[in-house]
């Protein structure tokens, strides 16, 4: 069994920070992907940021340089550092985890349950 534990939203005034982290814990072959998506009220899920396989890093448009994920693989933990945050960026931010269980096998996506970001003055 694979288990993400999130942590680290809440509310933060304009121009606030909040760290999110997320921790899978479980047993695999090897972690092919590990990030952020974020869905707002009445509009889809969406890429924030993510660590893809040999350490590539892609990060949404609207992040600007704002937002900085960061991976600590010996705690297979992501971290999504957000700055500078504006009432925009208010959703429920999910870690998504793409897990490989067996060498040549298809990665298998897992969600977390999500936390509220909330941004308001």
């Amino acid at each position: 069994q694979v288990q993400l534990v999130e942590s680290g939203g809440g509310l933060v005034q304009p121009g606030g920070s909040l760290r999110l982290s997320c921790a899978a814990s479980g047993s695999w072959y090897r972690i092919s992907a590990m990030g952020w998506y974020r869905q707002a009220p009445g509009k889809q899920r969406e890429l924030v940021a993510e660590i893809i396989r040999g350490g590539t890093i892609n990060y949404a448009d609207f992040v600007k340089g704002r937002f900085t994920i960061s991976r600590d693989n010996a705690k297979n933990t992501v971290y999504l550092q957000m700055n500078s945050l504006d009432p925009e960026d208010t959703a429920v931010y999910y870690c998504h985890c793409a897990i490989i269980f067996r060498l040549f096998s298809p990665a298998i996506d897992y969600w977390a349950q999500g936390t509220q970001v909330t941004v308001s003055a």
